[in-house]
């Protein structure tokens, strides 16, 4: 995995970014459990539907350690917390919050949004 890149896709309008970070229970076996949780193949539908109705265009998730990293792409016109909290009375969406969470250092319950801390940019090259 050591230095490969990742394809940007292209979008038809400008779009905004936002950055957020999670941390994993120190467990290997949860963490190999947590990825596979995110597979395209055990990935609850409903969940994917559910990001793409709120307007997110991408999300991204990547991992060191126990440590994510996401990276989430939206319109600029994107309002993040009236986003959140529509993504949070769909259907499914506590559930797989409440389930996923024995994964996270997180308390039970919490919503991606509780979980979930917005990172500040702190320097950009262009």
């Amino acid at each position: 995995m050591k230095n490969i890149g990742y394809t940007q896709k292209k979008y038809r309008c400008e779009v905004k970014r936002y950055c957020q970070t999670l941390d994993l229970k120190d467990n290997p076996e949860l963490i190999s459990e947590y990825k596979l949780n995110h597979s395209r193949e055990k990935i609850w539908p409903e969940i994917i539907e559910g990001i793409k109705s709120v307007g997110i265009l991408e999300m991204e998730i990547y991992i060191w350690g126990t440590r994510l990293f996401m990276i989430v792409e939206t319109p600029l016109n994107f309002d993040w917390d009236s986003a959140m909290e529509k993504l949070s009375a769909l259907p499914r969406q506590q559930e797989w919050e409440d389930y996923i969470s024995i994964f996270q250092s997180a308390l039970p319950g919490s919503t991606s949004s509780d979980k979930w801390k917005q990172m500040e940019r702190m320097f950009h090259l262009y």
